[in-house]
């Protein structure tokens, strides 16, 4: 509670003549994972268009008013969540770029965790960078490499970066799909006809009609041209490691990865959760929406009922106006309401998908018990958030996840939970199919909750460098 953030989505499609329209679709479909801009880039066999707006996809690509000036059977989208850069129209993606070798189009999905050292050294060799955004990173190094093919400047850019990141790149003629050599970040690949297509998710695939073909492997770069798919792999092979928040809380429930829903995953959670940590109560009710299906496999674990307690209004975006402090003060009522006859005088299993910072736990807790619950047992279907993350998820700083200030009795009375309890990391690798976390390959990328990172963050661990990026953007976003 307290939430997350979501890292961003991406999309392309390679020979259709809808392709702005299934474009715009397939944003929309992946809406979740970035609500602050959104934008689209085609290309018509000659000339490259491309739009880029703040808000969210259905107020901005309609036809008509948009979509009518993006011509071509080419196309690359992005919805964005800003975990590098601030929120400003000209870090809205995708980016374009006319280079020497033709117009290069990029969507980033993750975070480069050596960004501010290429872009020192950038700077330093002469280049000039319009943003803030690490995904210009990728740009300038392209423009910088000495290669002669496109395909190989992609690659020595690769070579030279480092963290979580799944990539669209649109230039002439080709739809290029990259993953980082761990698989951190997702991206999956579908067919729509003679259309191949790429997304963060399969839900993605599912609002266009198009057949789910299989996941761009980690390490792996595939490049989509009139004659096909052709898969390069330029890194040593390593195992996977993907990002286990995708499974916890991430992608869209009705998306698919490993032939399973992340729904289904989700209710594994929560009958694990039900295994380790059940407590006798009147009845479980989950936070909407995240902690919906953890509550259903407590529920079908424990053979206690499921109950909506807890009403969300999802008419509440990020841009609500809270213009008193009055107004500001009823908090989180804006977004849950208590249903009240349920409550009064019972015993609440209460489930969510993770504990952040808490302060909505203690908003919701504090709203039950008003309703007149008796007592409140804070169940989380995931291990305790200790650890930054530095590969595309907006972790909060260390000193403000609620885990790294306060044990298990220090956040139950920070909370005021009758009880609280975690999944136990162990419960979590079971709940995705391993015996425990060191059983088995492939594992996970679990660092928030483990401390150990897969990829060193060189940027953070340079703390004048990191210190003085913040700083300027700070700056710029006063401005």
């Amino acid at each position: 509670m307290g939430k997350l953030k979501e890292e961003c989505g991406v999309f392309g499609i390679f020979n259709n003549k809808d392709a702005a329209a299934l474009t715009a679709l397939g944003l929309h479909a992946l809406q979740h994972r970035g609500q602050e801009a959104c934008g689209i880039l085609t290309f018509n066999k000659k000339n490259f268009y491309a739009e880029r707006r703040l808000g969210l996809v259905g107020d901005n690509f309609t036809k008509g008013k948009v979509l009518d000036k993006l011509p071509g059977d080419c196309a690359i989208g992005h919805n964005r969540y800003s975990t590098a850069g601030n929120n400003l129209i000209k870090n809205v993606q995708p980016f374009f770029a006319d280079l020497y070798s033709g117009g290069i189009g990029i969507a980033h999905n993750g975070n480069l965790s050596n960004a501010l050292h290429l872009r020192k050294e950038l700077v330093k060799n002469g280049s000039i960078f319009q943003t803030t955004s690490d995904t210009e990173t990728i740009v300038q190094l392209v423009a910088k490499s000495k290669r002669s093919n496109i395909t190989d400047k992609i690659v020595e850019a690769l070579f030279k970066i480092q963290g979580g990141y799944a990539l669209t790149i649109l230039i002439n003629k080709k739809l290029i799909g990259i993953r980082d050599p761990f698989g951190i970040r997702p991206l999956v690949i579908g067919k729509l006809n003679n259309s191949y297509v790429l997304a963060s998710e399969t839900c993605a695939f599912d609002i266009i009609g198009a057949k789910f073909i299989r996941e761009v492997e980690n390490g792996e770069m595939v490049v989509i041209t009139k004659d096909g798919l052709e898969s390069i792999k330029p890194f040593p092979k390593i195992k996977e490691r993907p990002c286990i928040f995708e499974y916890i809380y991430f992608s869209r429930p009705d998306s698919i990865i490993k032939n399973t829903s992340f729904y289904e995953y989700r209710k594994k959670l929560g009958s694990q959760l039900a295994i380790e940590n059940y407590v006798n109560a009147d009845l479980i009710v989950p936070v909407p929406d995240s902690g919906v299906p953890a509550a259903i496999g407590f529920s079908e674990e424990s053979k206690k009922s499921v109950e909506l307690g807890i009403i969300r209004n999802h008419y509440v975006g990020r841009t609500f106006i809270e213009p008193t402090e009055q107004i500001r003060s009823l908090g989180v009522k804006l977004k849950h309401n208590v249903n009240k006859s349920l409550i009064k005088n019972k015993s609440i299993i209460l489930i969510d998908d993770s504990l952040v910072r808490g302060t909505t736990s203690v908003k919701i807790i504090k709203m039950l018990f008003d309703a007149g619950a008796k007592e409140i047992h804070l169940r989380i279907a995931s291990p305790p958030i200790k650890y930054p993350d530095y590969y595309g998820v907006d972790t909060p700083n260390k000193n403000e996840l609620l885990a790294s200030k306060f044990d298990l009795e220090g956040m139950r009375k920070y909370t005021n939970a009758t009880t609280l309890q975690f999944l136990s990391i162990d419960g979590l690798y079971k709940s995705m199919g391993h015996k425990n976390r060191n059983s088995t390959y492939p594992q996970f990328t679990d660092h928030c909750f483990t401390g150990e990172y897969p990829i060193k963050p060189l940027d953070v661990e340079d703390k004048d460098l990191f210190n003085n990026q913040v700083s300027f953007m700070s700056i710029k976003k006063s401005k």
